[in-house]
């Protein structure tokens, strides 16, 4: 495993539901669906990177199912690896400030922009790492 090129301070998550600081740097809507009931305006978000969140049946067989959520993030790393272009925007912009990664899930620990915080502090090289065999 490789450190991550930027700092970890540098990577963050946040529900959408909750008001943006000015500590939050960019803000990148990680969902495919927009949070229902907010406005884009009151979302405050930088850029809305729906191709990088999980394909709609993956999001469905999850379900946020705690009991699920070793196989979910297996499963959505895998589907990481068609957007190398999209985590290396997310790398270069965090190595040079703040990145909260924004989400609507209820479930604060289970969701989909934790696994892509996780991924991405790994430190994988820049480009999508290879799949463990």
């Amino acid at each position: 495993m490789t450190k991550p090129a930027f700092p970890a301070s540098h990577l963050r998550v946040k529900r959408a539901y909750e008001p943006a600081a000015a500590d939050d740097g960019t803000r990148l809507l990680v969902d495919r669906l927009w949070p229902r009931g907010l406005s884009r305006d009151k979302a405050e978000v930088s850029d809305w990177l729906k191709d990088i969140a999980p394909s709609t049946a993956l999001r469905q067989w999850f379900g946020h199912d705690p009991e699920r959520w070793p196989d979910f993030q297996r499963r959505y790393e895998a589907e990481l690896q068609q957007h190398s272009s999209e985590l290396d925007r997310i790398r270069a912009l965090a190595k040079k400030q703040t990145v909260t990664l924004v989400y609507g899930a209820h479930d604060e620990l289970h969701n989909n922009a934790v696994a892509l915080r996780n991924f991405l502090l790994r430190g994988k090289a820049d480009g999508v790492a290879k799949q463990k065999d």
